[in-house]
């Protein structure tokens, strides 16, 4: 797929050494993400946790001679100092399931399928933003699914800073070269939005596009059951749990936590099951737990990453209260200087 050139990694045999390079060049930028002492494997224990070795991150920044929205995505602000000069006290990482897509609405397994959203689903994207509209937002991580970019985009347009989320395209050099931003004001007014398939809903094989009540008389609702919410049994040709976790989880290990660790506000707009086995990973459930974990469309769940850990902070209610974006001083000394913006 082209998402797998969009983020190829070269890793050495042994696992002591991680040289991550993503190809998101816009004309001469050239960009390397190292990691020093990440362990190769992302093992999965056998009661359902994912461990990874001590780590550490780093972060170089090439010479760039165009204007790109890539840089804020691969590198810190200010400058591209390295991430162990310039580390933030805390980043907001926000998670939101996509709104209801027109094959919810009818019931139907929609998996890789890529259907847009509905009516209702459009709703329920705008109204996650304006649950957000408080919280800063520096990069966007979306699928590779229509239904989760519109929920990223419309999400965004209740966002009060107003700055205009950007979909990075690199699946060709025409594509890179025909994006490029060339006005400097402008840029930094843009939100990256990477698109990644490894955020994609888990594939449901042979069941997309059937009826899921009508699957379920036909095979049974134990055997449906087992399909749908067991951890690693898979659907016919399709997806288990674990399998998505396996691409989802390795995912934001190796392309969205170093830009938590550079200070970097995120927002991922993903699926339910690619979104539960992140969730697995962040707050270190059982394959057990997980099987158990929904999550409702269009409702954001904000977690604060800080020294190093990741810190569940359930969802914001609506824009007009206020101690929802007081869990932390720098989310309120955030919406306290939107105010003092908009007044002003």
């Amino acid at each position: 797929m082209a998402a797998t050139a969009f983020h190829q990694a070269s890793l050495q045999s042994r696992g002591y050494f991680c040289d991550s390079r993503l190809s998101l060049e816009n004309g001469n930028a050239t960009f390397r993400l190292i990691s020093k002492g990440f362990k190769l494997d992302i093992a999965v224990l056998r009661r359902g946790n994912y461990c990874s070795r001590k780590r550490s991150f780093s972060v170089i920044k090439a010479s760039n001679s165009q204007t790109t929205v890539f840089d804020q995505v691969s590198s810190p602000s200010n400058g591209g100092m390295s991430v162990s000069r310039k580390k933030s006290n805390e980043a907001a990482l926000i998670l939101i399931r996509h709104g209801e897509s027109m094959w919810n609405e009818k019931n139907l397994f929609t998996g890789c399928v890529d259907v847009p959203l509905t009516k209702k689903g459009v709703e329920e994207a705008i109204e996650a933003g304006k649950r957000i509209s408080n919280i800063p937002v520096d990069v966007i991580y979306t699928s590779a699914l229509i239904r989760a970019q519109m929920t990223a985009m419309l999400a965004m347009t209740e966002h009060r800073r107003k700055k205009v989320p950007i979909i990075l395209h690199n699946e060709s050099e025409q594509a890179k070269a025909w994006s490029q931003i060339f006005s400097e004001d402008t840029h930094k007014q843009c939100i990256p939005v990477v698109t990644a398939w490894q955020l994609n809903e888990r594939m449901y094989g042979e069941l997309q596009g059937l009826n899921k009540q009508e699957t379920a008389d036909r095979y049974g609702k134990e055997q449906v059951h087992e399909w749908r919410r067991s951890y690693d049994t898979p659907p016919p040709n399709g997806e288990s749990l674990e399998m998505c976790a396996e691409r989802a989880v390795a995912y934001f290990m190796e392309h969205i936590e170093p830009q938590l660790l550079c200070g970097k506000n995120v927002m991922i707009a993903a699926h339910g099951n690619s979104l539960r086995s992140i969730i697995m990973y962040l707050d270190k459930l059982t394959s057990q737990e997980v099987i158990s974990l929904e999550l409702s469309t269009g409702i954001p769940m904000l977690y604060i990453f800080k020294d190093g850990r990741f810190i569940r902070r359930g969802s914001p209610v609506a824009p007009n209260v206020a101690g929802v974006y007081a869990y932390t001083k720098g989310l309120a000394q955030y919406r306290q200087k939107l105010d003092e913006m908009f007044q002003s």
